[in-house]
C-alpha cells in the first residue's frame, strides 16, 4: 500500500490536531477556529487560529502558543504528536482570525456586536447593518435606524466590513491653537536701571 499523498496526510494530521487542541485550548479560554499543516521544504508549518470573547492580543497568543506546544510535545495515547505526525522540524504559528474571516458560527456574530457587516442571504438578497445582538439562532442588524432580525440559517455568507472610523462617531474637533500670550513688558535690569 502506498503512502498517502502529502495533501491528504496534512489533512489527516490537521484533523488529529484539531481533536487534541480543541479541549486543551478551551481549558485556557480559547476557541480553536482553524488548524492547518503544510510542508515548507523539510519542515512542516502548523498554523493554529484561535479566538475568544474580548479578542486576542499578544499576551493571549503567547498563552495559546504554550497550550498548543504542550499538546504537541505530550500528544495522546498514540504518543507525542510532533514525533509521529510531524516528522522532522516544524514551525508553530498561532494567530487570531483576520478581519476577512467569514462569520459562520453564532460566536462569530456575538463577537462582531457593534461592527458593520455585509451578508448574502440564501435567497440571494444582500443585507448590511451593524450587529445589535446575536443568539445561537439569529442576529439582529441595524440598517440605518431600522432593526432587522435574520435567522442564521438564512445567511449564506457574511463578512465584517473594515471601517477606519464608525459613521456614527462624531468628528473630533481639531484642537484649538493656544492663544498667543501677550508679550510681557521687559523688566528693566537692575544694572541698567
Amino acid at each position: 500500500m502506498s503512502a498517502p499523498r502529502p495533501a491528504v496526510r496534512a489533512a489527516q494530521v490537521a484533523r488529529r490536531l484539531e481533536g487534541l487542541l480543541t479541549p486543551a485550548l478551551a481549558a485556557v479560554g480559547f476557541d480553536l477556529e482553524d488548524v492547518s499543516v503544510a510542508a515548507a521544504g523539510r519542515r512542516s508549518v502548523v498554523r493554529v487560529v484561535v479566538d475568544r470573547d474580548g479578542g486576542v492580543d499578544l499576551d493571549a497568543v503567547a498563552e495559546a502558543s504554550r497550550a498548543v506546544s504542550d499538546v504537541l510535545d505530550a500528544g495522546d495515547a498514540d504518543g507525542p504528536v510532533a514525533a509521529d505526525a510531524l516528522p522532522g522540524a516544524y514551525t508553530l504559528e498561532v494567530t487570531s482570525p483576520g478581519v476577512d474571516r467569514p462569520l459562520t458560527r453564532p460566536r462569530h456574530w456575538r463577537r462582531a456586536q457593534g461592527r458593520l457587516v455585509s451578508a448574502t442571504l440564501r435567497s440571494g438578497a444582500l443585507v448590511s447593518g451593524r450587529v445589535v445582538r446575536a443568539s445561537e439562532t439569529e442576529v439582529v442588524l441595524d440598517g440605518g435606524g431600522e432593526e432587522q432580525t435574520l435567522p442564521l440559517a438564512d445567511i449564506a455568507d457574511a463578512l465584517v466590513q473594515v471601517e477606519f472610523r464608525r459613521a456614527d462617531e462624531p468628528d473630533e474637533p481639531d484642537e484649538p491653537d493656544e492663544p498667543d500670550e501677550p508679550d510681557e513688558p521687559d523688566e528693566p535690569d537692575e544694572e541698567g536701571a
